[in-house]
């Protein structure tokens, strides 16, 4: 099974798996979040849309993510 984006590209962006599990958590539920109060369906995943977005280097750890 092919992930996407990978591993290794999420890792460019983020230093640690553990760090990256509470940045995309975090970025997920503000996506969720956003879209329920817009009221406009998602596509894909909340998770799924901010792992794209860590693999892009749109978003990055805060401090209290560190």
């Amino acid at each position: 099974m092919m992930l996407e984006p990978a591993m290794h590209d999420l890792l460019k962006q983020v230093p640690s798996r553990y760090m990256l599990v509470n940045v995309v958590a975090h970025r997920a539920r503000e996506i969720a979040g956003q879209a329920e109060e817009e009221g406009y369906p998602l596509n894909e995943k909340p998770v799924t849309l901010a792992l794209i977005e860590v693999a892009h280097g749109e978003v990055e750890p805060s401090e209290e993510e560190t």
